[in-house]
């Protein structure tokens, strides 16, 4: 694929996961790294999954003002697990790089029908005002940050949605809370991985460049079609999970092909 292309399919891709955050939140940019390999065509998985670490932690980083501006984002709790998180994203990431390609995609393959189950089961939770991190709740809140800065630096995802019911199960505050607080995780989390790929030279700037444009020119679209919409938010939720449940299906579909045997 000639480069100037597969850099405009880079924008385009961008485009869609910074216009599917838009419209559904948490849970979108899990299709970084599949639309980075099948889309935009990095051969290398290990490459996608670089690449898209940095984009995703900085489109957290500018989701991170928006929340902060709107009085969402609960500083302390966030940065206790983002820190904490950041050792797991680090093993994460260490041991996704030591793991063939082809095994690594058949495993986030699977990760993404989770995430289906997931954002499909999940249910709205009011949460308590004004909740915080304090001694009672904080050693349930570093075993989660631990896990899902883990699963994060091993898949090169955001893992909002893991980071978001932590953050919930352990201190109770509310979705809202969550959602702008999960940011800070993002971020740290996305930024560790990177750091870890960037080491090894498995990240290609000019393409974390565009996908992040894109994603911005997204993001802004994306809401703004949310607005002017009839469909409801647990719908478009409903709808977007089964899209990922089916991307992964046919993505672990492809990897066990390709790690079958040839006559």
């Amino acid at each position: 694929m000639p480069e100037p292309l597969q850099y405009l399919l880079g924008l385009g891709s961008g485009v869609l996961v910074g216009f599917t955050l838009g419209l559904v939140g948490g849970g979108g940019s899990i299709l970084a790294t599949p639309l980075m390999i099948y889309v935009v065509g990095v051969a290398d998985a290990h490459v996608a999954i670089g690449t898209s670490a940095v984009a995703v932690a900085v489109n957290a980083l500018i989701g991170l003002m928006n929340h902060a501006r709107a009085r969402t984002v609960k500083w302390r709790c966030g940065i206790i697990y983002g820190v904490a998180g950041m050792t797991g994203a680090f093993l994460g990431s260490t041991l996704g790089k030591a793991i063939d390609g082809t095994w690594l995609l058949a495993l986030f393959a699977l990760l993404m029908m989770l995430v289906g189950v997931v954002m499909i089961c999940r249910r709205g939770d009011p949460g308590v005002e004004g909740a915080q991190c304090n001694r009672q709740n904080l050693p349930a809140l570093l075993r989660y940050a631990v896990g899902s800065g883990g699963l994060s630096g091993f898949f090169g995802i955001g893992g909002g949605f893991l980071i978001v019911p932590g953050l919930i199960a352990a201190t109770r505050m509310p979705m809202a809370n969550a959602v702008g607080t999960s940011l800070i995780a993002i971020s740290a989390f996305g930024l560790t991985t990177a750091a870890n790929y960037a080491r090894a030279g498995l990240i290609d700037w000019p393409l974390v460049g565009l996908f992040v444009a894109g994603g911005l020119i997204g993001s802004l679209t994306g809401v703004a079609v949310l607005r002017r919409t009839a469909i409801a938010g647990g719908r478009l939720n409903l709808i977007f999970a089964a899209f990922v449940m089916t991307v992964g299906a046919c993505i672990f579909f492809n990897s066990m092909t390709a790690l079958r045997p040839h006559a």
